[in-house]
């Protein structure tokens, strides 16, 4: 079993509270849009970290992170990617990744809007932690904490405050 922090849209900013949920887990997936090494940093301090690059990242994290982590844990094969869409609406880059080989569940951010459901045509499960940055639209920053066990996501918690 593993369990997992999941956040995105950090946009150069990681409050110490999601540092403290961050140590409660095994690893921390980041869905892009970082903003700055110090946070990778900070990340890493803590726990190991999986990570995409996003739309406002530099160089250095489009040389340090790829565009799409596709990765297995405890048998669940995951996608994650920056800008991705949702079901019904996926975004044209990622649509013939998921449509050939489809995960069981891909991870997607840029919206800064949380989201998790089942894509019941591809059989998988769509997340999306929202923002956990205070730069952007959103009114709450928001984070994702869940457990990989035998290729399943369980105990799913949301996580929210005020930006």
């Amino acid at each position: 079993m593993a369990r997992i922090a999941l956040i995105s849209d950090t946009h150069g900013y990681i409050c110490p509270r999601i540092l403290e949920l961050v140590a409660e887990c095994d690893e921390v997936w980041h869905a892009g849009d970082i903003g700055s090494a110090a946070v990778v940093e900070a990340i890493e301090k803590v726990k190991p970290l999986r990570a995409v690059w996003g739309n406002i990242d530099g160089t250095d994290m489009r040389q340090r992170f790829p565009e799409f982590n596709r990765f297995s844990i405890d048998g669940l094969d995951v996608l994650i990617t920056h800008i991705g869409g949702y079901p019904g609406k996926y975004d044209s880059k990622v649509m013939p990744i998921i449509r050939q080989n489809p995960p069981k569940l891909l991870v997607c951010g840029h919206s800064h809007i949380l989201k998790v459901m089942n894509d019941k045509s591809l059989g998988l499960l769509y997340m999306n932690p929202g923002a956990a940055g205070k730069y952007g639209f959103h009114l709450k920053r928001t984070m994702l904490m869940f457990e990989v066990e035998d290729a399943t996501c369980k105990n799913l918690s949301v996580h929210e405050w005020d930006k």
